[in-house]
């Protein structure tokens, strides 16, 4: 973590939206307009600050992170923004998040990629920690890149959250993870990841109290 970290604020590139319901957000990512419908009714229905910064980092930073037909895998996709903007980039994505979560992740990722010439996307579930290796096993599924949006917050799901992590980030996978760092546990979690994985911080965004995170599997 000794590198110093591109400082970056999150720009204002979503376009006002007319509605006065909270329902759709407009942003612009990679020379598309990416419309985003959230709810309020899920934590994970709605665009927090480290989906906007990751999005932001990746498309400003496509030579260091080609995407173009790598196999991507983000874990707690929430909304699908990371999802989408990743998809725009090139990669075969897999989008995945709790149950109650999909439908409104895979009307926002179909409506977003569907008249597109791209790779389409997949929704699936994945519950952290739970059924990993059957329905992701490993002989099978390998991903270049594991994508992590504010998926550490005041919640329980840590330890499971860590293991799903290290499941999926074999050598030669790059986890790129963007947190709004609020609490302690952040940086707690911060520090197991530090312990487990080679972590660089890429870049803060001090005006969100955003930071975005490489990490990469020790070798034996």
């Amino acid at each position: 973590l000794t590198d110093s970290p591109e400082i970056l604020e999150i720009l204002q590139n979503w376009v006002p939206r007319v509605s006065p319901y909270f329902d759709k957000e407009h942003y612009m990512y990679a020379g598309h307009q990416i419309v985003i419908q959230e709810s309020i009714e899920h934590f994970g229905a709605v665009v927090w600050p480290g989906a906007l910064a990751l999005s932001q980092y990746l498309e400003s930073n496509q030579e260091q992170f080609n995407l173009k037909d790598k196999k991507v895998l983000e874990i707690g996709a929430g909304t699908g923004l990371v999802s989408i903007v990743a998809c725009i980039l090139g990669a075969y994505v897999t989008a995945t998040d709790l149950p109650e979560v999909l439908d409104n992740l895979s009307y926002n990722i179909s409506r977003n990629t569907q008249n597109m010439n791209m790779h389409k996307p997949e929704v699936r579930k994945l519950v952290w920690g739970e059924g990993l290796n059957e329905d992701f096993p490993v002989s099978t599924y390998h991903y270049d890149f594991i994508l992590a949006t504010d998926v550490v917050y005041h919640h329980t799901a840590l330890d499971s959250l860590l293991a799903t992590m290290v499941y999926f980030c074999k050598p030669g996978t790059v986890l790129l993870w963007a947190n709004k760092f609020r609490f302690s546990t952040d940086y707690e979690f911060l520090e197991k990841i530090s312990n487990i994985f080679n972590t660089t911080i890429l870049a803060e965004f001090p005006e969100s109290n955003v930071k975005l995170l490489k990490a990469t599997a020790r070798e034996n």
